[in-house]
């Protein structure tokens, strides 16, 4: 009904293109849409992967605003743009006092390899794969109490920090740690500052997921790994206060909140 809708919106604008945005549209989510195949989907300056039968993602960041507009060329290069409103979300704030002040405010030694790191880390966002593993849905990779949730604002000694993109979930170190989709494997880290082992996996079309605070790393890049494979153990590496699985969603690098994607706990 939404994507029928949406189509007859476009055909009383003026235009006819039969391409739609499905569902809502909000702070922090990935977008799916669909289009036929005589059409070129672009939204902030990129050409979309389209799967084989027409699907397409994208993502919305935390601080986005106003509306999302997509560009929808067809086979005669006429342009229709698809317009929806952002909504957006309440964020939680999270205190976390008496980590090493180290850890809070790193010396220009530590600045200088977290830049590097980061750099490395963007490198592996950038994967651009016209794959579509994403459209098979996510598992949990571990399971457990959460311990912290995607888009809350951390205060660390008393001093605000970005905004924590993940989810956390409190496992013991050692617990098995699964992918949460089939994909392939972009960034493979033993002890990175921040997030210590550390594991990116590629599901196409700019989706990725992110697993951090590994003890163990048991996958390499460049590797092919199948839903519910385990690539590494968990643990306490990087900067962290206790044992827990640090969980991502991004979209080319824009991290995304992997909460709604996945199965209802029990």
């Amino acid at each position: 009904m939404i994507r029928l809708l949406a189509a007859l919106a476009l055909v009383a604008a003026g235009g006819a293109r039969a391409a739609t945005i499905d569902g809502e549209v909000r702070q922090g989510r990935l977008v799916f849409g669909h289009a036929e195949r005589w059409e070129e989907i672009r939204y902030d300056g990129r050409v979309l992967h389209v799967a084989p039968d027409g699907g397409f993602v994208l993502g919305i960041g935390r601080d986005a605003a106003g509306e999302l507009a997509i560009e929808v060329r067809d086979d005669k290069d006429k342009v229709t743009t698809l317009r929806r409103p952002i909504l957006t979300q309440d964020w939680d704030i999270q205190r976390i006092d008496g980590l090493p002040d180290k850890k809070v405010n790193p010396d220009p030694e530590t600045q200088e390899r977290i830049k590097w790191e980061r750099s490395r880390i963007q490198a592996a966002r950038q994967a651009d794969r016209a794959a579509f593993d994403w459209q098979a849905g996510f598992r949990w990779p571990a399971t457990g109490r959460i311990s912290g949730i995607y888009g809350s604002q951390r205060i660390l000694n008393g001093q605000p920090r970005q905004p924590h993109l993940g989810l956390d979930v409190a496992v013991p170190t050692g617990t098995p740690i699964k992918a949460a989709a089939a994909g392939r494997v972009t960034l493979a880290a033993g002890d990175l500052y921040f997030t210590g082992g550390t594991v990116i996996i590629d599901h196409g079309a700019g989706v990725q997921t992110l697993y951090a605070h590994l003890s163990r790393v048991d996958v390499s890049e460049g590797q092919a790994v199948t839903a519910g494979q385990t690539i590494a153990l968990s643990g306490a590496t990087g900067r962290v206060t206790g044992p827990h699985l640090h969980f991502g969603l991004a979209w080319y690098g824009l991290q995304l909140d992997p909460a709604p994607y996945l199965p209802k706990a029990d």
